[in-house]
């Protein structure tokens, strides 16, 4: 990246024709993200998302409880191609990433930045903390690089004035609708900040109807099925925002993860991004991108949502902060900051994606959400094989008759995602979880009277509840593990359920999800909620 950096001191302005594509700058950077992401895509072991969405997979549906049918679709591909294998499950996701590295290099280039500006806003994506997080299987991971694809789409059509690209745009936003039911925000967000600061020409335009109207279409077998259902997706909401806050992410901690995210040089250029949209004349008919991305911040602070969920407005802005940075008339000392700042980027990243997971003996115990969260992050999930091999131990211990009437119950989704992934070399029955979307699947059937119960150590008051006998097989409890996994964990045997699935079912599923953090020593019950 260092080698293409001319120390210069004068603006340069940006030609009335726009310049040529930087090909194979662009080409070269995404090329060595592909092989980088590609190459260390393992070396986490499979997160709890993850292990839902294989899955969710098996159980192909044309839309879920809390996202749409693309990521578990190709979770089920994936899975079907190379069993076991984490770095292919990823794959699709190291494609987004890269995928998101071409569209800043292009918006860049329909801002009509040069071959330096178009490969430094490529560059910083690729450097990014959403690049390292987005080769996780994720619908975040389609999310964001569909959005960023959106922004391009109109950034082109302010340049052009061509409606079909406004069409496209819809296309897209329907097709992010089977990912993640993110869109329409984005969308309202973007179409605010044409209100706010224009172009207001597009709001007269056609195309834009019937975009949205694509849009909207796309809603209505997604907004049937949450009917039929009870609409778990609008109580979803207040549960994501009691984890933010749980975990220290909430509004007071929302913007302090945005340089984490953007990464050092990507942050840099947001700022420059979001002045250089306003004070400068080039950009200024583009500046509903970067209003947008504030709209939509203050949106998601309010109401406690993610901090990464306006990450898809994140390769625009970088592209404008590019721009704007290669604009302005800088001294001698802020062209030559640029090396520096580059290489600091690149040793972030190369960091993080060799040294990150961190070696097990380093963990410490988690004691509340927050460390729980830092944890993962440092040290991945681990031991689920020791969690399914503690599953398998219980399933043991039953007879041949109560097997043949035997299920496997998880408290958690992801349990339940590990147990049908580490545990078809036992042959072990089907599994079920109430737990946020596993829960929708359905109960196990009536006939079920035999149940090998994996969750936290604190589940047995619920289950003697439900069943006349309850024997506890397995405890886990390594202070260093996660709860869940290796902490706080216990295996059950209940036999005789008190009532039938399909009754007690509607009493166990559930879209909390226990941390288990929250124990009191003195005491075994679960706390009311």
């Amino acid at each position: 990246m260092t080698a293409v950096i001319e120390v210069r001191t004068e603006p340069e302005d940006i030609p009335k024709t726009p310049p040529s594509l930087a090909v194979r700058g662009i080409a070269v950077i995404a090329s060595i993200t592909a092989v980088v992401m590609t190459a260390t895509a393992g070396r986490y072991d499979y997160f709890g998302d993850e292990l839902y969405f294989l899955s969710a997979g098996r159980r192909l549906d044309y839309t879920y409880a809390d996202q749409g049918v693309i990521v578990p679709m190709l979770a089920w591909i994936a899975d079907q191609l190379a069993p076991g294998s984490v770095t292919v499950l990823r794959l699709p996701s190291v494609l987004m990433c890269v995928g998101a590295v071409i569209v800043a290099g292009l918006i860049a280039y329909e801002l009509r930045g040069n071959h330096r500006v178009q490969m430094l806003a490529a560059a910083a994506y690729a450097l990014s903390g959403l690049a390292a997080n987005q080769v996780v299987l994720s619908t975040f991971s389609f999310d964001a690089t569909l959005t960023a694809v959106i922004t391009w789409l109109l950034i082109r059509w302010v340049r052009t004035r061509q409606d079909w690209l406004i069409v496209v745009a819809g296309l897209v936003a329907a097709l992010d609708m089977q990912v993640k039911w993110m869109i329409p925000i984005v969308w309202a967000c973007l179409g605010l900040a044409v209100i706010v600061c224009g172009p207001r020409e597009v709001l007269r335009r056609p195309a834009l109807w019937v975009a949205t109207g694509i849009l909207a279409a796309s809603l209505i077998p997604i907004l049937y099925w949450q009917s039929q259902h009870n609409w778990p997706q609008l109580a979803m909401g207040s549960v994501i925002g009691a984890e933010q806050d749980a975990t220290g992410y909430g509004p007071i901690g929302f913007l302090p993860q945005f340089p984490i995210l953007a990464g050092i040089m990507g942050t840099l250029l947001l700022v420059i991004g979001l002045w250089a949209a306003f004070k400068q004349e080039s950009l200024r008919p583009y500046r509903f991108i970067p209003v947008a991305l504030i709209i939509m911040t203050v949106f998601v602070m309010i109401t406690h949502g993610r901090p990464y969920y306006p990450g898809g407005l994140f390769p625009a802005v970088f592209a404008f902060g590019a721009v704007g940075f290669w604009q302005y008339d800088r001294k001698r000392w802020m062209t030559l900051s640029v090396i520096p700042i580059a290489a600091a980027s690149v040793l972030t990243t190369v960091v993080t994606l060799t040294v990150i997971p961190l070696s097990p003996e380093w963990r410490s115990q988690a004691d509340n959400a927050l460390d729980l969260g830092l944890k993962t992050a440092f040290f991945g999930n681990t031991n689920w094989a020791l969690m399914v091999a503690a599953v398998n131990d219980g399933y043991a211990t039953l007879t041949p008759e109560e097997k043949a009437a035997a299920v496997i119950v998880a408290q958690g989704y992801p349990q339940a995602g590990a147990v049908e992934q580490f545990g078809r070399k036992y042959g072990l029955p089907a599994t079920y979880s109430p737990s946020r979307g596993f829960g929708f699947f359905g109960p196990p059937p009536n006939s079920a009277t035999s149940v090998v119960y994996v969750g936290l150590d604190t589940a047995e008051a619920d289950l003697r509840s439900r069943f006349t006998e309850v024997e506890r097989i397995v405890h886990l409890d390594d202070p260093m593990g996660t709860p869940g996994i290796d902490r706080m964990t216990a295996v059950w045997v209940c036999k005789g359920p008190k009532q039938q699935w399909s009754t007690m079912w509607d009493t166990m599923t559930t879209l909390y999800f226990d941390l288990g953090l929250w124990r009191d020593p003195n005491t075994t019950t679960r706390p009311t909620h």
